[in-house]
């Protein structure tokens, strides 16, 4: 579960002002999710078109992308897992190749292969008994990124076991966005914002020359936050696993699940992370709650750019080395 609050400290300009640089922003549903579009622009009629290119660009990738799109080519990869290997574009082939290294840096915490896994964990309220061991065992039996082979030559994706699928779940909007907010400043947008229902993509400043700034909830308070942080060019993630849960024998089993084992994340209920690309960030802050505070902080601090904001379940909060909060 991703929430992010975007905290805005506008100065409005007046329309009368000649060249006046003013903050339009439109709310959409693309990809399935909430899709906020923030552009600094002279005029209405300028956004309104900025606004529409982003759409356009994160409808294209999402034909590129979806596995629940049967032309995709992302479904012709999964229809032939254990028979044959697949010809992409080489846009797609390069995200492949992303996420396998991602898969490789947090020993397997992300994997581009989650979407194998079996759904037997069920956090809408119609679980009624825990799992057992052999059904959680066998629920990742096709999970498994080593299994994912790339032929940089022929630009093919080969699935090794057949019923094995590949998909874009933890990566595919930060990527969009990354995308649509290239794409803008490829055509002059001095500044703005792409939150993809919480991966969150900004470049430039606002009107009256001050850093956006993001609010960090506060997962044991909901209502509030707990940090204020400036954003320069670059993307924050928040995800958090404090909303979907269920209980058995009075312990708490979260939505995040580790696809190594089958078994949900323990400890941590808040992660946020800071990176270039909204696309790592996503991979990152849901990797960190399947390695554990200590690894996870570990692995960002080895991380050129990359910081993170840990809450555990006891409320404290973990912050990786170079990082300054000014908590609300």
């Amino acid at each position: 579960m991703k929430r992010l609050f975007i905290l805005f400290s506008i100065a409005f300009l007046t329309a009368n002002c000649v060249g006046a640089q003013q903050i339009y922003k439109r709310t959409l549903k693309l990809m399935g999710s909430r899709f906020d579009i923030t552009v600094v622009a002279e005029d209405s009629l300028k956004a309104r078109n900025y606004i529409d290119l982003a759409a356009d660009e994160i409808t294209r990738i999402e034909k590129l992308i979806s596995s629940w799109d049967p032309n995709s080519q992302t479904s012709e990869v999964n229809r032939n897992a254990g028979i044959k290997e697949v010809v992409v574009d080489s846009e797609l082939y390069e995200l492949i190749e992303r996420a396998l290294g991602i898969s490789r840096l947090t020993d397997g915490a992300f994997d581009i292969s989650y979407a194998s896994m079996d759904k037997i964990w069920k956090f809408d309220g119609s679980m009624k008994e825990m799992p057992s061991d052999v059904d959680i065992r066998a629920s990742v039996s096709k999970v498994g990124y080593k299994n994912v082979v790339l032929d940089p030559d022929k630009r093919t994706v080969y699935l090794k076991i057949k019923g094995m699928k590949i998909g874009f779940g933890a990566i595919g909007k930060g990527y969009a966005a990354d995308k649509a907010k290239d794409l803008l400043i490829q055509r002059g947008v001095e500044a703005g914002i792409i939150n993809a229902s919480g991966d969150m993509n900004t470049w430039g400043k606002q009107p009256d020359g001050s850093e956006w700034k993001v609010a960090i909830t506060n997962p044991m308070d909901k209502s509030k936050a707990y940090a204020l942080l400036p954003i320069k060019e670059g993307a924050v993630v928040t995800s958090g696993n404090y909303e979907k849960y269920v209980v058995f024998n009075d312990k708490k089993y979260t939505h995040i699940i580790d696809p190594r084992t089958g078994y949900p994340s323990f400890g941590i209920v808040s992660a946020t992370v800071f990176a270039p690309k909204a696309e790592l960030a996503d991979a990152l802050a849901t990797s960190i709650f399947v390695m554990g505070k200590e690894v996870g902080l570990n692995r960002i601090n080895q991380l050129p750019k990359i910081e993170c904001i840990i809450i555990d379940d006891k409320g404290e909060v973990h912050t990786s080395k170079n990082i300054k909060i000014e908590q609300l």
